[in-house]
């Protein structure tokens, strides 16, 4: 058995979830402490990908990335570097689904938190890095926590845009979707069964260690505030 689909699968949603990561809580953070105008325009076109079909997504970053995209022509031209058909396409693809989870579960988090909190560090004379970095961040983790694993798990399944993008290529962009995909439509369906179990176990794994970290951070915080 060939398991370079797990591990492509894995690396590509890896990297899509720290990139998420990074920009997701870095645009929460800012969109949630500043008001101007056209904000709500650039929050819409943040959520877009999760409510437009895959291939709408797929097609769109083709247009971008290809050979003759306004991307894809800078980055061939000044770098040697395509996009479409390689791995790299695969976590394009995974970074523009998954981002609005991050960013929807960023928002809430930030959004929940008691501004006072941070206003009476800022009097104290605590930098804006130093108000995020011990009470912003701490407050906010069990959504960012949560909008990091969502992110994971969309960016382990996602098939449509990555399709489109990556295309199937055995050996460089088979992802576990893709194979579960061509394993049924060669007649194999040992092979997509397989796939499939494997797929749904981390998929599975994944939200149960979510829930036991929810209830378990829960149970802490109810304990502490009672021992106040």
């Amino acid at each position: 058995m060939d398991y370079s689909p797990l591990l492509l699968s894995l690396k590509v949603a890896a990297i899509s979830t720290m990139v998420v990561f990074i920009f997701g809580v870095f645009f929460a953070r800012v969109f949630a402490r500043k008001q101007f105008f056209g904000k709500s325009v650039i929050e819409a076109i943040f959520m877009l990908p999760l409510v437009l079909p895959p291939t709408v997504v797929g097609f769109a970053l083709l247009l971008l990335f290809g050979k003759h995209g306004w991307i894809g022509k800078w980055l061939l031209e000044w770098f040697d570097v395509q996009i479409v058909f390689t791995w790299l396409g695969a976590v394009i693809a995974s970074i523009v689904v998954s981002f609005p989870l991050m960013y929807q579960s960023a928002a809430a988090a930030f959004n929940s938190m008691d501004d006072r909190i941070e206003n009476a560090a800022r009097t104290l004379g605590a930098s804006e890095w130093r108000v995020f970095r011990t009470i912003s961040f701490p407050l906010a983790w069990p959504g960012l926590l949560a909008g990091l694993v969502l992110s994971f798990a969309r960016g382990l399944g996602e098939f449509g845009a990555t399709l489109m993008i990556a295309g199937y290529i055995p050996g460089k962009t088979d992802t576990i979707p893709m194979s579960i995909y061509f394993a049924v439509e060669s007649g194999q369906m040992e092979k997509a069964v397989f796939w499939v179990v494997i797929i749904v176990a981390l998929g599975f794994s994944t939200i149960l260690w979510l829930n036991w970290w929810s209830r378990r951070n829960m149970l802490r915080y109810t304990n502490e505030n009672r021992s106040r």
